[in-house]
């Protein structure tokens, strides 16, 4: 039985569609990895996807472009949040003036995994942009789930850094729905690549059974 399925969908914001004819289903257990160029509506379908399996009952790891991270508290109290929502509100706000030690263990282990142990104390405002990606990350580690859906997770790191971190989510999540830019970062993690071009899936397959040419064509002008 799939995760998460949607038959002949338009999908979009607002008034309009940015993909059409959208047809496709995820396992448990797949690794799928969302190829396009800039626009081409990744974001649109990871945010689809994300909601469907939300509302399926799971629970998601999600690791936003945009990081979704208050500048304000800490890294480790960022880290923290992914599990507001499995607490009482008075949890919570006591968390907020001092993160209980059990936490805190779970934490910091998790930000020595991502490359940021020395950094847990510190305000996010203060981060390099490639800090912020991992604090997004590690935020969804310790949140846990069914699936991580995660949008260009590691585009602000070095190769080696993206190749360990693609590791840790590999580790992590038996099911993994990942946008990245780099094509040879895509297929050393994923189990199937999809591409998207003109607002269609234009591919769908294991990554042995996609070849340069249709990459090629995937980013062409």
């Amino acid at each position: 039985m799939p995760l998460v399925a949607l038959r002949d969908e338009a999908l979009g914001y607002g008034a309009g569609a940015v993909l059409r004819q959208i047809t496709l289903s995820v396992a448990p257990g797949e690794r799928v990895v969302l190829l396009g160029r800039s626009g081409a509506g990744k974001s649109t379908l990871l945010g689809a996807l994300h909601d469907r399996i939300v509302g399926g009952g799971h629970r998601v790891a999600l690791v936003p472009q945009d990081h979704a991270l208050v500048p304000q508290l800490s890294v480790r109290h960022n880290v923290l949040m992914g599990r507001l929502d499995d607490r009482s509100a008075a949890y919570n706000l006591t968390s907020l003036l001092r993160v209980r030690s059990r936490d805190r263990a779970e934490i910091d282990a998790i930000l020595d995994r991502v490359g940021l142990g020395e950094e847990a104390p510190r305000a996010v405002e203060g981060l390099s942009g490639g800090q912020k990606q991992r604090t997004a990350l590690a935020r969804a580690l310790y949140r846990g789930g069914a699936a991580l859906i995660a949008d260009e997770p590691v585009s602000a790191v070095d190769e080696g850094q993206a190749g360990r971190l693609l590791d840790e989510m590999s580790a992590a999540f038996g099911t993994a729905i990942l946008a990245l830019h780099d094509v040879g970062q895509a297929r050393a993690f994923a189990t199937r690549l999809i591409g998207l071009r003109g607002g269609r899936i234009a591919f769908d397959a294991a990554p042995g059974e996609i070849g340069a040419g249709e990459l090629e064509r995937l980013y062409a002008a």
